[in-house]
């Protein structure tokens, strides 16, 4: 149960035609406005049961599954994401700050680096899969911009390029690295960027997870 307002097929607001959905952005802005508020509207009475059910053994709830970015950028201008999803994506997320203790979770693929200030401030806590591979998607300079802002979910392992081509000594490298850049301070939890394919290895995926546990725990007290 998401806020899925841009390319999920299944999507009771897209109706299953996300190319239509994103010229009705541009030229039926009303209707638009009030589709996405019908969507909250709902969200937000499933997760008012959900929360009388499950109280605070839930820490975060994912807000959104919205793939917003290709592998060389933004497919929507980010001040149209601006005007016409921060809204929608706020109130859902000051609901949730407001009445449980929650953090907020968004699934984002893609090149989405010019559209994190906007998550931010639309009050998403957490950005997951961190893609990495992608423009603008440089570990330090995520770190160094929003580390202090937002959680990064991932980012911890390159799919694409290195969990299945390379050897496990690289992997435990590259895992390495990217610990020492996402992990200081604190505001990171390790996991790969998105699903592991059918190409990976056995072995590299034990030694991404030992070096995991070797390099990313966080010292006690």
């Amino acid at each position: 149960m998401g806020l899925s307002i841009l390319t999920d097929p299944r999507s009771n607001v897209t109706m299953g035609m996300p190319d239509q959905w994103m010229m009705m952005l541009l030229t039926e802005k009303e209707t638009c406005h009030e589709m996405m508020n019908r969507s909250v509207e709902a969200s937000i009475k499933c997760l008012t049961l959900l929360h009388q059910a499950v109280g605070d053994r839930c820490f975060a709830w994912g807000i959104a599954s919205d793939d917003s970015g290709t592998q060389r950028g933004e497919f929507i201008k980010p001040s149209l994401w601006a005007e016409m999803m921060k809204p929608h994506y706020r109130k859902l997320c000051d609901w949730v700050h407001k009445n449980t203790p929650w953090k907020t979770f968004l699934h984002s693929c893609g090149s989405v680096y010019n559209l994190i200030p906007h998550f931010i401030e639309a009050g998403v806590d957490i950005l997951n899969p961190v893609q990495t591979s992608a423009a603008n998607m440089d570990p330090a300079r995520l770190k160094k911009e929003f580390g202090c802002k937002i959680v990064f979910w991932g980012g911890g392992c390159d799919t694409q390029s290195v969990l299945g081509g390379a050897t496990p000594e690289e992997v435990r490298e590259h895992i390495r690295e990217r610990l020492a850049i996402f992990a200081p301070g604190g505001g990171y939890v390790f996991t790969q960027v998105h699903n592991i394919q059918r190409n990976v290895p056995t072995e590299n995926v034990i030694a991404m997870l030992d070096a995991a546990r070797e390099y990313g725990v966080y010292a006690k007290g």
